[in-house]
């Protein structure tokens, strides 16, 4: 797989580097969370980072105003395992050199069934230098970053999303595919049958590779 940088004029089919932002604060508040070496850890909200004054300038200018929590994505990954998405973008700053194995929301095809698929050979890889900051479409497929392991043996992101965003699991009748994909608020996921998470019954929409970096 060719792994391209976020500065890569393809990387504008997914999201756009966010510039102009200081976030040395909010990459120091990050290096002092949790990042286990063999397992990847999520936070929705950290109070250490949800309070710092940059808070509120990602919620009124790169969020339009719209309540945004602050969290972590931190740890170990070299695999895709799975494509989630949201309603509204997300915002992932790079405390590390990590990469992002991304696809498009508009790939998803439906077969006569109804049921809902993806080839992984669809998906792209791209290199976020640390201390590097982008903001993913909605229509942007993504998951846990992955560790760019020839600079470091795990990854730390901040991940800034729509208020509510990954906070508990909607109890639903489904009514259609999509609402099987419903896996917590506002995150609609398909998993790869290899993973722990098809295991514990996530909808199963990933065919072809569970790609490694």
């Amino acid at each position: 797989m060719i792994l391209l940088n976020c500065s890569d004029k393809a990387f504008g089919r997914y999201g756009f580097e966010v510039t102009g932002y200081d976030f040395k604060d909010l990459i120091d508040a990050l290096a002092k969370t949790h990042c286990p070496k063999d397992s990847v850890t999520y936070k929705a909200e950290e109070p250490s980072l949800q309070n710092l004054p940059v808070c509120e300038q990602i919620k009124n200018n790169l969020f339009g105003g719209m309540p945004v929590q602050l969290g972590y994505c931190n740890g170990h990954n070299l695999k895709l395992n799975c494509f989630e998405y949201h309603r509204g973008s997300e915002l992932i700053v790079a405390g590390t050199p990590l990469v992002l194995l991304l696809a498009d929301l508009r790939d998803i095809s439906f077969d006569e069934e109804n049921d809902a698929s993806l080839d992984t050979s669809k998906t792209e890889a791209f290199y976020i230098p640390g201390g590097a900051a982008v903001l993913l479409y909605e229509t942007t497929l993504h998951y846990a970053p992955c560790t760019a392991k020839t600079e470091s043996d795990c990854f730390r992101s901040v991940i800034g999303l729509l208020k509510g965003t990954n906070v508990g699991k909607q109890d639903i009748a489904p009514a259609n595919t999509r609402d099987r994909m419903l896996r917590a608020a506002n995150k609609w996921l398909l998993a790869h049958p290899e993973t722990g998470e098809a295991k514990n019954g996530a909808y199963i929409g990933l065919t072809g590779e569970n790609i490694e970096i």
